[in-house]
This record gives structure tokens, C-alpha cells and sequence, in this order.
């Protein structure tokens, strides 16, 4: 090593450690002024020997070109979210039931308790100790690639602090931005007559969603660790304290007030309290407590259900209450028609943020409040939750009655009330304007079409533009249509419109999914598929054939015939098949499907082949695919470093095989 690369590298872990010191540590130990001069110094010698730059020099955070668009990444394991907890009570009411399961008296358990962050999850990806990427929680499967962003973040290690790195690192936390950087930035907006943010949590998330590093860097973002996804490496883990205790020992930032408890009521009720306390003093906005069983052997055996595990849970600070006026309501038209009445109120500040609507979510709950134009109210907010109506405080004096309008306020198409549903939907389908951006977007997504590069951002410009209308404009948009838009470029068309090209091979139950017919979500469309075999057959089945289809009830069945007998619905579906979208027929494999039927398997571990796709193989095959393990599993899969599942599956006698026999034998 040559003496410059000798004092490139020195300065490189110099400045880290001043970072570290001073983001981490809130200890900094060297003045600004010297900080400034040895960061001079390093772009200097960067800029004339650009072989100098390592992946961990403190350059790098801010160094990045703004992106096109957000690639999408597969968690390796899934990010869960949490259950909540409202009281005493229910909190430790989630434990009991946990030792119960666990053949355990609640007092006997060590819990840990954490503040819980008011931000946004993100998993932080390190390889052999370096930064590799970083992405958003997502649906809990596929996240978004934030990397650009999140790189510019201080207390985000660019090197972990070990001479002896994991091979595979997921590192787990909040993204948030402090009280002090939140109200600087609004302060900032306001000077410039800007956009004012509503609080720090749509501040942290609306900056990680810039496509400019630039933006991000300008914030003072901050990152706390809660926990691990895929880890290979040498240290074992007997408890979430350990690996809290090692994550800091790698350099990240600690959460303040964490401790371990034993789990009896009266622990609970003081933790609470210290907490209640604390918040006010804390530099962050945190908007409850999370509790988590604080043994990793307790973890695994209770598992997961859904998307939420069974060790953990969230106790969410009390919901805020105050009392405004009802100004007016107006009626807002969703993906599937239905009309939902919005309340518009006098501003009031609540939680944080001056609210000047609330959710009053249908004409039964209005009806229950004995609700009118006019009326004095009381709202509740908690967290980001949005603001709903909970009482009337005092009638108005000019009292006027909300009324369900006869016609959709969008497309002017007649409004029904399905028998015995609370719900009032436009009977407009796919040619209202009001529904069609979100069936545009529904259509594209990765459940159904999976048009991956036609996001959420892009489908409202061009929406808004006038350029696609209905779900069959997809298949006519040009180069010329997305490279002239705002942010997009000759590559950024065409890999929208390979996206599109590729989707064009699809599964009948995909497809029907994907039209978005009220209530027929992905498994009752595969079911209808299953059934009917053909397209020609679904579109003219009658109710009482589609009420002989398993799972598909009266309410689901009229829904799929008004559907089909709509004269627009099938034109655009038409439009949609002369562009050349296909499916094969679901006789074909009528026979194969047969084979699991009436089983449940689970999927762990990294696996060779995409995780939805392994899923789709075994769907195919009749069999049901379970996130957790449970004495009703039929078999599990496991793929390779595969951890809590396939210890559960092994102390249960569940069956077990590995990646290559599943491939073998039924792909």
C-alpha cells in the first residue's frame, strides 16, 4: 500500500468516526471547522485520484445521480408489522395468551420494551460487512429500492465496525425525522412559500421517496435499528437484548428507554407510565411502546400469524379527542365504485396536524350517530390513523340531513345499495372516471398483471394527462406518451413498454383478479378460473352456476354477472384481448391441480427460484401456502439458511424437504 492510499484510507476512518461520534453517539469530539477541513481535504484527493474511492468513504453518501424510478427488492425474510394494544388490559391479555401457548405463567416471561418510533420501516442490507441496498417495508414481501436515500443518512453505517462482518447482514429499523429537524424544515417551507409537512413521519417518508439524494442529504434523517432479517454469520443470539447489544456494537444509533421486564401486570402499568413521561423530553415523536417476548427460542415457538407475530405487540398512546363543526359532506368514489361520505370540518389542531376532514365511512354509521350538516362534533385521532367522527357534542341550530346522492358525483351513473350490505356503489365499472386510476392501478400490479415498471406515480400522470383512460389505454401508450412526461426519459418508455409486452402472457384467474370486479379478490378469482375453465364461460355465467363455485357467495356472484352483462366492461375487455393479452385455458391441468388439494404448505428459507412463483406451482397443485407453521401443516419447504419455521416444522414432526426435491418433483 502505497503512503497516499495509506492516508486516504486513515482520513476515510477518521471522518467515519467523527460521524459516528457526533450522529450516533451525540458526542462529537472535534470542531466544526476541523471537520470541514479534513472533508475538504478527502474530496480533494478524491477528485484527483478517483481510484482512491472506496465504498465506505463519507463522499459516497451524497454522491449519488437522482434515479428515474424505484426498482423493486424481495425481502429474503418478510418485514412483519405489529398487532395493537390500546390498554392495560389488552396488552397483557396478548402476553397471557402467549404463555398459555407457551405453557407458561406470564410473570415467568422477560419482556423488553422499546419506544416505538413514530417513522418508516426500512431493512438495511450489508454484504460482508459493506452497504449493499436498502429498502422500504412494502406489502411485507417486496419493498422498494431506497438505497440512493438512505446512504445519506449519518447514522447509517456505509462499513459495519467489526473486523469480522456477517456474510449476509438485514438490518431492521425506523427512518424518522427528529423534532428539532422537523420543525426547521417547515419553518424553511414557509420562508419559501413551499409545501408544509404535516408531521415528522410524512416528512421522513415523503423525503425517502424523493428520486434526488440531494434532498435527502439536506435532511437531517435519522435510522434506529429494532431488529434482524437474513443473517449469516458467527454470532448466536439467545435474546432481542443481544441483538439490540450487537447492532450497536456494529455502529448503529440506540433506541432510548429500552429495558427488559418481567411480564406482570403491575410491570406493565409502570412501564407505561415512565414512557407517558418520557415522550415529551424524547427528540423524536414516538406514538407508543413496543413489547416483544424478549427470548428468541419463545419467538420461534410461537410463531406468526398473518402478517403480525405472536411475541410482539405495539401499545398505542391514547387517541386525541376534540370538538369541531360539521361544515359539509362530500361523497368520494373508490377503485370498486363504492361511495364513501367525507366529513369536511371546521380546522381544528389534533395530534399534532390541523385536521380538516374525517372519515365518516357509510351512511349506517351516520345514521347511528344521528348525524347532520350543521352539528357540533367530536373527533378522534391516533397516530397517522385518519381522523374519524365519534360523537355529536351538540346539535346544530340550521340542522340539515346528509343524503346519499341517487347518482355517482363523477360519471353521473346510477348509485345501488346490494341487499344487505351497507355499502352504495356506482354502477359505472370501468368507464367511470373516478374508478378508473385506481383499476388502472390495481390492474398493473405485482398481485395481478404485474406491469412492474407502470407505478402508482406514473399511472397518475398519465391519467392526469389524459393519456390512458381505461385498462385497455395501457396497451396503446407510445414511446412519445411517457418520455415527453415529467421525470421520465427514452429508457424510462421503453421499459414501460417491455413491462407491458411481457405482461401480456397471464393466467386466467390473473386476469380476472386483475379486472377488479367488487369483492373477487386474487384466490376467488383463481377459484372462478378453476371452475369455469374459460374466459367465454365466466363471462356468461348465470348467479346460480356461480354460486355453485366453493367460496363464492350470493353477494360475490351478483357482482361478477353485473360485471360481464356491462356493455362498456366488455368492450374494453375486448380492446384488451385484440391487444394481444393471453391465457391459457384452466382444463389443461384440471387433473394435476387435484394432487395437493386440501393441503397446507409453508415456504422458508432463500430459495433459487422467485418465492411468488414457488407459490403459484404449489397454488396450482390445489395446495393452500401458509406463512406460519402449525400442527396442520402438510409439508414444508426449505430452502437454503432457512431458520424459525423449519426449527417449529421440525419440533412439531412436520414434514420437511428441501428445495431440490420441491423442484423435482412438482415444477
Amino acid at each position: 500500500m502505497t503512503s497516499m492510499h495509506k492516508h486516504y484510507n486513515d482520513l476515510v476512518a477518521k471522518i467515519n468516526q467523527w460521524d459516528h461520534e457526533y450522529y450516533v453517539l451525540d458526542n462529537p469530539t472535534v470542531s466544526d471547522a476541523q471537520y470541514d477541513q479534513a472533508f475538504r481535504e478527502l474530496l480533494a484527493m478524491e477528485a484527483g485520484h478517483p481510484e482512491l474511492i472506496t465504498p465506505e468513504s463519507p463522499s459516497q453518501r451524497v454522491g449519488a445521480k437522482p434515479i428515474d424510478e424505484f426498482q423493486k427488492i424481495e425481502h429474503s425474510v418478510k418485514m412483519l408489522s405489529l398487532a395493537n394494544a390500546f390498554s392495560l388490559e389488552e396488552t397483557y391479555s396478548f402476553f397471557e395468551k402467549a404463555a398459555k401457548e407457551l405453557d407458561r405463567n406470564p410473570e415467568s416471561l422477560t419482556l423488553f420494551s422499546e419506544p416505538k418510533l413514530d417513522g418508516l420501516a426500512i431493512s438495511i442490507h450489508y454484504d460482508h460487512g459493506l452497504f449493499s441496498y436498502a429498502a422500504t417495508r412494502g406489502d411485507g414481501e417486496v419493498g422498494e429500492d431506497v438505497s440512493h436515500n438512505i446512504k445519506t443518512i449519518r447514522s447509517v453505517p456505509l462499513k459495519l465496525a467489526t473486523d469480522k462482518p456477517p456474510g449476509k447482514l438485514d438490518v431492521r429499523g425506523e427512518i424518522f425525522m427528529p423534532k428539532a429537524a422537523f420543525e426547521k424544515l417547515n419553518q424553511l417551507a414557509q420562508q419559501n412559500d413551499g409545501k408544509r409537512f404535516v408531521n415528522p413521519r410524512n416528512a421522513a417518508a415523503g423525503t425517502i421517496r424523493q428520486m434526488n439524494p440531494k434532498i435527502a442529504a439536506e435532511r437531517d434523517l435519522q435510522f434506529i435499528p429494532y431488529g434482524i432479517g437474513e443473517y449469516h454469520g458467527e454470532c448466536v443470539f439467545k435474546t432481542h437484548s443481544d441483538i439490540l447489544a450487537y447492532l450497536s456494537a456494529l455502529g448503529f444509533r440506540k433506541n432510548p428507554h429500552c429495558y427488559a421486564f418481567a411480564g406482570s401486570l403491575e410491570a406493565f402499568a409502570e412501564n407505561y407510565r415512565i414512557m407517558e413521561q418520557a415522550r415529551a423530553k424524547l427528540p423524536m415523536e414516538i406514538d407508543g411502546i413496543v413489547y416483544k417476548i424478549d427470548e428468541l427460542a419463545l419467538q420461534t415457538a410461537l410463531g406468526f400469524i398473518a402478517r403480525s407475530p405472536k411475541w410482539a405487540v405495539a401499545r398505542k398512546f391514547p387517541a386525541q379527542q376534540v370538538t369541531t363543526q360539521l361544515l359539509a359532506v362530500d361523497f368520494q368514489v373508490g377503485r370498486t365504485g363504492v361511495l364513501t361520505p367525507v366529513a369536511r370540518l371546521a380546522p381544528v389542531f389534533v395530534g399534532g396536524v390541523t385536521v380538516s376532514n374525517a372519515t365518516l365511512h357509510n351512511m349506517d354509521e351516520i345514521e347511528r350517530l344521528g348525524l347532520c350538516i350543521g352539528d357540533s362534533i367530536e373527533i378522534h385521532r391516533a397516530g397517522d390513523v385518519i381522523p374519524k367522527v365519534v360523537r355529536v357534542a351538540a346539535q346544530g341550530e340550521d340542522r340539515k340531513p346528509i343524503v346519499m346522492p341517487g347518482r355517482c358525483p363523477v360519471c353521473a351513473a346510477a348509485v345501488e345499495r346490494t341487499a344487505g350490505q351497507a355499502a352504495f356503489r356506482c354502477t359505472g365499472g370501468l368507464s367511470c372516471a373516478a374508478q378508473a386510476a385506481e383499476h388502472i392501478r390495481h390492474y398493473a400490479s405485482r398481485k395481478f398483471m404485474n406491469i412492474t415498471h407502470l407505478g402508482t406515480k406514473l399511472i397518475e400522470l398519465l391519467y392526469g394527462k389524459g393519456i390512458i383512460k381505461t385498462i385497455a389505454d395501457i396497451y396503446t401508450l407510445k414511446p412519445g406518451d411517457i418520455a415527453e412526461l415529467e421525470g421520465c426519459g427514452e429508457k424510462s418508455a421503453q421499459n414501460v413498454l417491455d413491462s407491458i409486452e411481457s405482461s401480456k402472457t397471464t393466467k386466467l384467474g390473473t386476469f380476472i383478479g386483475a379486472l377488479g370486479i367488487p369483492e373477487v379478490g386474487e384466490e376467488g378469482a383463481k377459484a372462478i378460473a378453476r371452475h369455469f375453465k374459460n374466459y367465454p364461460a365466466i363471462a356468461a355465467a348465470s348467479l346460480d352456476e356461480l354460486m355453485q363455485v366453493p367460496d363464492i357467495g350470493p353477494v360475490m356472484a351478483k357482482n361478477i354477472v353485473d360485471f360481464f352483462h356491462d356493455e362498456k366492461n366488455r368492450a374494453i375487455i375486448a380492446k384488451i384481448i385484440a391487444a394481444g393479452v393471453s391465457w391459457q385455458d384452466e382444463q389443461g391441468d384440471a387433473a394435476q391441480e387435484q394432487v395437493l388439494a386440501g393441503q397446507t404448505w409453508v415456504l422458508t428459507g432463500t430459495l433459487s427460484v422467485p418465492r411468488n412463483e414457488a407459490k403459484a406451482v404449489l397454488e396450482r397443485l390445489g395446495a393452500k401456502v401458509s406463512g406460519s407453521v402449525s400442527k396442520k401443516t402438510s409439508c414444508v419447504v426449505a430452502g437454503r439458511d432457512a431458520g424459525s419455521k423449519l426449527a417449529k416444522a421440525e419440533s412439531l414432526g412436520v414434514k420437511i424437504i428441501d428445495e431440490a426435491t420441491f423442484l423435482q418433483d412438482f415444477y
